[in-house]
């Protein structure tokens, strides 16, 4: 795992054959904290998107 620096905030992000994955929670993290994360969990589009 490493690490990338955006406006001061810390993104992590894996390498899985050869593919760059950054992580989500990191970045929503970094915008509005836990609460945010929450909310966007029990966006319709989110868990739809997690269904496929």
């Amino acid at each position: 795992m490493s690490e990338l620096t955006v406006l001061d905030q810390k993104i992590s992000y894996f390498k899985i054959k050869n593919e760059d994955y950054i992580s989500i929670t990191d970045m929503l993290k970094s915008k509005d904290g836990n609460f945010f994360i929450s909310d966007w969990l029990r966006n319709r589009n989110t868990i739809e998107f997690l269904g496929i």
